[in-house]
């Protein structure tokens, strides 16, 4: 149905499917994986009472931004996708949108989150130009770290302490960060799977990333990390008083990695890129977990 609307929409102008793929809303992976653990925050925040404008706020937000993040992504790398078999047929990358039609759009969908975030409170507001610098660096620190994964992860989690704030309208509790922390282990740990999936092409022009850093020890690191995730969400799940249903949601979790693991023994790109999108399914069974604990409490 969602593909079947974005079809609709490219018969009413016969551009629209090029800014649609410029926003990624052809791959909607992107919005899941941002929005799991945005949700996460906001049910623990709310003590499992999330409200509906909140709920909504924070479902919109997350999906402006992730269409943001793609479109300045693809500004910093139009000069580089063109060179990578995946991501030569972008529509900045082949011409078929322009750089200041692209800057337009990313302002554009920048300035509606603004306008949701505008509807919580002045804590929550200021919080969002911290998410809004680290979504717009990220795509360039390809260029001069190995560490790129960590400044996604850094962007993928800040709108946890924001729910957070959106909910009490005070920073949140040191407990909170460990949320913060344990999306940021998670992101680094998914996206160096899909790091995996172009390592041959970035090595040949020169971009940097954690799967080049890790080398051999690639999925042993990526296991670990998602270990780590794991740890960091127990610990959480402990200080917020989380039960047996929210530990479910851990041990599917930890099924998901296990498979990812196995899968990708033989570093397989599209594999690898199979894990990366399978991580979506532990964010939802950690999501889960934690609204059926509260719900039967």
């Amino acid at each position: 149905m969602y593909q079947s609307f974005l079809l609709a929409l490219n018969r009413v102008h016969p551009r629209t499917w090029d800014f649609v793929q410029l926003m990624r809303l052809d791959k909607p992976i992107g919005i899941y994986l941002l929005l799991w653990p945005t949700l996460w925050a906001l049910w623990v925040a709310s003590q499992g009472v999330p409200s509906l404008g909140l709920l909504l706020i924070f479902v919109l937000g997350t999906f402006f931004m992730r269409a943001a993040g793609c479109v300045i992504n693809d500004y910093a790398d139009r000069n580089i996708d063109g060179h990578v078999a995946r991501t030569r047929a972008r529509p900045l990358a082949d011409g078929r949108v322009t750089e200041r039609e692209a800057l337009t759009l990313f302002a554009v969908l920048v300035g509606l989150s603004f306008i949701l975030v505008l509807f919580t409170n002045l804590t929550t507001i200021l919080l969002s130009f911290g998410g809004l610098a680290l979504a717009a660096c990220y795509p360039f620190m390809k260029r001069y770290t190995y560490y790129p994964q960590v400044v996604l992860g850094a962007a993928f989690s800040w709108g946890m302490p924001m729910a957070f704030t959106a909910v009490t309208g005070e920073l949140p509790p040191p407990e909170a960060w460990l949320l913060y922390i344990a999306n940021l282990l998670w992101t680094v740990a998914y996206d160096t799977y899909y790091a995996m999936t172009d390592r041959e092409d970035d090595l040949k022009i020169g971009v940097k990333s954690t799967a080049i850093l890790f080398g051999d020890a690639d999925r042993i690191i990526i296991l670990t990390l998602q270990g780590l995730t794991l740890l960091c969400l127990a610990m959480a799940g402990a200080r917020f008083s989380l039960g047996i249903w929210f530990l479910f949601g851990l041990f599917g979790a930890a099924a998901c990695f296990a498979w990812e693991f196995w899968s990708t023994r033989d570093r397989d790109p599209q594999k690898c890129f199979a894990a990366f999108l399978h991580n979506h399914w532990a964010g939802l069974a950690i999501l889960l977990g934690i609204v059926i604990d509260y719900a039967l409490r």
